[in-house]
């Protein structure tokens, strides 16, 4: 990877992604295989100023023999040196970067049920701080480079160093760092989000009817009084961060009990480790009352 673009990337995620504070701590959870980019994130972090800088390793590999041979008890407990170091940053006022890089089918002979209980015993740990992360009391952001696992599935028919460079390039065009000036190109993105936020809240909607030609026939209605969102978020502090690079995504919340019809897939899911593929859910009063899936059932059944 061309050094030049790598650093312009990771100063943007410390500059324009976290909006890092002069005397910020800084959280970073990075999987081993991305070591070197959360060496950079750290230099600039604290060339920029943070007071201390964080790094929570993670390694797929180890975290598969734990799924695969652990007594079923491991799976019901979160480690507390963890919570702590997340909570305690939480309301330390920490930054939080997570490089989000993983083998999309790492935990595909795991058994679903044990990773269902991994997840459960983290949110509940975790729920302070997933809480001051959603309520955007803390600046956060989730960003991606890539991993040969990831890299051969997405290009499976090239070389793998091949695979890695086209993901690469792809990465980095959808974060635009091969724009000119990628901090003007996210304000002028930015704008953009904002006049479709605009838009969408002056016209109050009633209701979403989503249409595919794979079979998707979805209405999803509106709350009243819904807001929609998207962009850049704000700390109460009036600090700007973007949550997601990339980011394309403006949001809302549904009525409760008004979505009903069917989505289909037009993409593959990864979701826990896992792909799920060729997937449709139906969905009446709100609820899910059906689906179907030729790849990943199991996944998407819990």
């Amino acid at each position: 990877m061309n050094s030049p673009l790598l650093e312009k990337y990771a100063r943007l995620v410390v500059k324009t992604g976290i909006n890092l504070q002069k005397g910020q701590p800084l959280v970073i959870a990075s999987p081993i295989e991305c070591a070197y980019f959360a060496r950079l994130l750290t230099e600039i972090a604290y060339k920029e100023g943070a007071s201390e800088v964080t790094v929570n390793w993670k390694d797929e590999l180890l975290s598969k023999i734990k799924f695969l041979y652990a007594p079923e008890e491991a799976f019901d407990k979160f480690p507390g040196w963890e919570k702590e170091l997340y909570t305690a940053n939480a309301w330390a006022g920490a930054a939080f970067i997570s490089i989000a890089a993983s083998d999309p089918e790492i935990l595909k002979d795991v058994k679903a049920d044990r990773v269902a209980k991994a997840q459960k015993s983290a949110s509940i740990a975790l729920m302070e701080y997933r809480e001051k992360l959603m309520s955007n009391q803390n600046t956060w952001c989730v960003v991606s480079i890539p991993t040969i696992a990831w890299a051969k599935k997405v290009f499976p028919n090239i070389a793998e160093n091949q695979a890695v460079d086209r993901l690469w390039d792809a990465i980095l065009k959808t974060v635009r760092i091969d724009d000119g000036d990628p901090v003007a190109a996210w304000e002028k993105h930015k704008d953009n989000l904002k006049q479709k936020l605009d838009f969408l809240n002056a016209n109050k909607l009633r209701r979403l009817h989503y249409k595919n030609s794979l079979g998707t026939d979805l209405i999803i209605e509106l709350s009243e009084n819904h807001i929609w969102l998207g962009g850049a978020e704000h700390t109460p502090a009036g600090i700007e961060f973007i949550a997601n690079m990339p980011t394309e995504e403006v949001f809302t919340v549904p009525k409760k009990n008004g979505v009903n019809g069917k989505v289909v897939s037009s993409k593959p899911l990864n979701y826990n480790g896992n792909l799920i593929e060729n997937f449709s859910i139906t969905f009446k009063a709100g609820k899910a009352v059906e689906f179907k899936a030729e790849k990943g059932y199991e996944i998407l059944k819990i």
